[in-house]
């Protein structure tokens, strides 16, 4: 499968909800991690990323705003040990804890399934990274229903061993924009990752639609001692 450009693909689609990518520098000594959410309703809209101990959640920018928080609050990112779970929803709480227990990261989803949004049924994307000993993976996952039909599940996982450098694995929830939301097709398309953080961070959030984008997170991990930097841009500020 062709490398593909990471700006090009966000530019070319001005609403692929929200995003995760997963992958490693082109030195190859660091891991990185971006999640994005946009937004097209005034709730959706109404949220900033903030910290949350290792990790973070969403919040409501103007809380006198906000309608439904049931599916746009939670924390997408979460630090347990050595991983890293970063996910579009509160199945971040369902990884960490399954994990915690020693199950793995798929056994953990196995309680979920996607949104009960209908009629768009917005799929649940995950991402973990694993980090120990100089060695790094990852996996994705995404639950979606069946070509709209909300009483069967399709449930794929999709595992990177020994990831190269100076690439990286996309998710996101829609194909494109549309009514009903068409959901992600396909497997996590392989996307070049090049620059430090700030220079991946800035080509990130200025590729996503000016409309529509709300928050981005971006971490770059050492892969050798495990210290992270980390990256927040809101559009509310």
């Amino acid at each position: 499968m062709k490398t593909l450009s990471l700006s090009e693909e966000l530019k070319n689609n001005a609403y692929p909800g929200r995003g995760i990518v997963l992958g490693k520098t082109p030195d190859g000594k660091k891991a990185v991690a971006a999640y994005f959410i946009m937004g097209r309703s005034s709730n959706s809209r109404n949220r900033v990323f903030v910290e949350d101990g290792e990790g973070i959640r969403t919040q409501a920018f103007d809380p006198s705003k906000m309608e439904d928080p049931s599916l746009i609050i939670y924390a997408p990112v979460r630090v347990l040990g050595n991983k890293t779970i970063v996910t579009n929803g509160d199945q971040t709480d369902t990884i960490y804890e399954g994990m915690d227990k020693q199950m793995t990261f798929e056994q953990s989803l196995r309680s979920r399934e996607f949104e009960p949004d209908g009629p768009n049924y917005t799929p649940r994307i995950s991402g973990i990274m694993h980090i120990e000993n100089g060695h790094y993976n990852y996996a994705m996952s995404i639950l979606k229903s069946n070509n709209g039909d909300p009483e069967s599940c399709c449930r794929f996982t999709f595992a990177y061993e020994n990831p190269v450098a100076g690439e990286g694995r996309f998710i996101h929830t829609y194909m494109h924009d549309g009514n009903p939301l068409p959901s992600f097709e396909g497997e996590p398309k392989p996307v070049e990752i090049s620059g430090d953080i700030d220079a991946f961070t800035k080509e990130v959030w200025e590729s996503l639609n000016e409309e529509n984008k709300v928050s981005l997170f971006v971490r770059f991990i050492d892969i050798e001692t495990g210290k992270y930097e980390t990256r927040i841009v809101n559009k509310n500020q």
